[in-house]
């Protein structure tokens, strides 16, 4: 996993490149190196991560024998060994790497190579005798990928945001995104960022760029592939082939020539990494896994996660988050961010992964995604009264505050709605979930916070497959009464023990709420204070009214001071008057 860059067009230097390559280096602190053509048109830009082929031979940017093609590449192509037999008798391989296999696979394919792959890509190729730069990413964006064009109409893309305004994007802040987030809690749902001309390439699709031709595809959609009609195979067939997907994607996440860790919870997902690990390693893997906790007992999961591994020869990495270390860990976290992220929770697993890299484990596994699939989330159970509202886990007040914003403000929020392909709501909402809310957010954070340690995240659970197979079941595998993800707790009877498989799904949390109130008022105060200083779109008495309110535990919801917190920790300065 790297961090990658670039610049297309005519009126743009190689310092703008530099600087670009230099702001992500934590992304990338084994290697880096840049490559101008000839014509000066592109420039491409890698930070390397090593974590296949740890040779010269895997550096990037990556060009093919004939000096044609040009190339980086961001996270992991994980059947890339299937792939190169089927390309071995045409081309002929000089690493070890995923990345030589992409790019040969995309000069025999070209975008067709995408349906080949089974992982988490932005891919990013110059064809320097068509003059075309082609940029894809992954079926659900584990990967980022982030693009501008400056005043002069040259093309910028980088794997986080701050990358462009490094390299010259003006930083201004996107007015319609921070009234959609304010106000109805709405975040990277769609092609906006939080930052005016700056986009991200969606999840499935892929981007060229032809002389002043700029074209976005669709590459893939989870509904095209699974259709509307279910799946009428008995639960043994389906457990079967979904088994064997679950196994397999174990085994290629193991494909690494640095050590791999996993992050482990005391829920039913991370139950059900732990077992695979352990089918596929064998009993007596001592993988390393790893928790947080805050000391509190009635939010912490140690208890939870040393059951589950005491019968096992994994050590246990325990990482303590305590009130104290909030402030300094925010501002770096957001800092590494470039958008608000989810709060406390982040932090604690930011420190996860800065105790990763210091045990020298650079690749970490997690269990993102079967809630998704299998619809484990309490709303999931009552579709018919909740599909269109917000929703956080374990709370059923408002999460956010629309009336403490400017109206006009607010207005330009816009009317945004997720797509509805399903003829059934259930789906719909495992949809919307999927692939413009819980996910994309969850990705963003996890992505933002492992590479700030220097770290790659794999989740084995986030294979399109998997997902196809899900969506193809009728309710009645997922939701059994008021149990969810159903499907999932028959397929680990035999795996797991049987407390685990029947607990209810819990919220991954900290005791935010009483930190924010008690430990942390002071400096949460600050913050929201710095907030209705540096913008004019804040309702300064209603926003203190509300934080009153919270301080007297009238709400249980934190969400929308979290929203607060995060204007002021990101510094936003916006001119006295903007609305017209």
């Amino acid at each position: 996993m790297c961090g990658i860059s670039g610049i297309s067009g005519k009126n743009w230097n190689s310092r703008q490149l530099k600087n670009m390559l230099a702001i992500q280096r934590h992304r990338g602190p084994d290697d880096e190196d840049i490559y101008i053509s000839d014509d000066q048109l592109t420039g491409l830009a890698h930070n390397r991560l090593s974590i296949i082929d740890l040779s010269e031979a895997g550096r990037q940017p990556m060009h093919d024998l004939s000096g044609r093609y040009y190339m980086v590449f961001n996270g992991e192509v994980y059947n890339y060994l299937e792939i190169r037999k089927k390309l071995s008798a045409e081309f002929t391989f000089k690493s070890q790497s995923d990345s030589e296999v992409i790019l040969y696979a995309y000069i025999k394919w070209g975008s067709a190579c995408l349906d080949q792959f089974v992982g988490m890509f932005a891919i990013a190729i110059w064809d320097t005798h068509e003059k075309l730069l082609w940029i894809a990413r992954d079926r659900f964006g584990v990967k980022p990928l982030n693009y501008a064009f400056d005043a002069n109409n040259n093309f910028y893309f980088a794997s986080e945001i701050k990358t462009l305004h490094a390299g010259g994007i003006p930083k201004e802040i996107n007015e319609p995104a921070w009234a959609a987030y304010l106000g109805y809690g709405r975040y990277d749902h769609d092609e906006n960022t939080f930052w005016k001309g700056v986009n991200k390439l969606m999840p499935g699709h892929f981007l060229t760029l032809k002389d002043n031709n700029f074209k976005i595809t669709k590459w893939y959609d989870l509904h095209d592939k699974t259709g509307d009609e279910y799946d009428n195979r008995s639960i043994e067939d389906v457990s079967e082939e979904y088994l064997t997907l679950l196994e397999e994607n174990i085994k290629f996440r193991f494909r690494s020539d640095v050590p791999v860790g996993i992050n482990l919870s005391g829920g039913l997902d991370s139950s059900a990494l732990l077992s695979l690990v352990n089918k596929v390693k064998g009993e007596d893997s001592d993988v390393i896994a790893f928790t947080f906790y805050t000391g509190d007992s009635r939010y912490d999961e140690l208890p939870w996660v040393r059951e589950m591994i005491s019968h096992t020869n994994h050590p246990l990495i325990s990482c303590l988050l305590q009130a104290t270390d909030v402030p300094e860990l925010a501002a770096s976290v957001q800092y590494h961010q470039d958008e608000p992220f989810g709060g406390i929770p982040t932090l604690a697993y930011a420190k996860l992964f800065e105790e990763a890299r210091k045990e020298g484990v650079i690749v970490l596994l997690d269990g993102q995604g079967m809630d998704e699939q299998w619809a484990g989330y309490d709303y999931y159970r009552n579709v018919e009264t909740n599909i269109s509202r917000p929703t956080i886990q374990g709370s059923n007040d408002r999460s956010v505050l629309p009336e403490c914003l400017d109206n006009e403000f607010l207005a330009m929020s816009g009317n945004w709605k997720a797509p509805e392909k399903y003829p059934d709501k259930l789906r719909n909402l495992q949809y919307r979930d999927a692939l413009y809310t819980k996910i994309p957010r969850a990705l963003r954070f996890n992505d933002r916070i492992s590479m700030r340690a220097s770290t790659e995240l794999r989740e084995p659970f986030l294979d399109h497959r998997l997902f196809e197979i899900a969506f193809r079941q009728q309710a009645s595998f997922k939701i059994n009464g008021t149990t969810g993800k159903w499907f999932m707790r028959q397929l680990l009877k035999n795996y797991l023990p049987g407390k685990v498989v029947e607990a209810p799904k819990r919220a991954l949390q900290t005791p935010q709420r009483e930190w924010l109130r008690k430990d942390l008022r002071n400096w949460a105060e600050a913050q929201i204070e710095n907030a209705i200083n540096n913008v004019s779109f804040l309702n300064r008495n209603e926003v203190i009214k509300h934080w009153e309110a919270f301080l007297n535990e009238e709400s249980d919801n934190s969400f929308y001071v979290w929203q607060w917190i995060s204007l002021g920790l990101m510094e936003i300065k916006q001119p006295a008057k903007v609305l017209v």
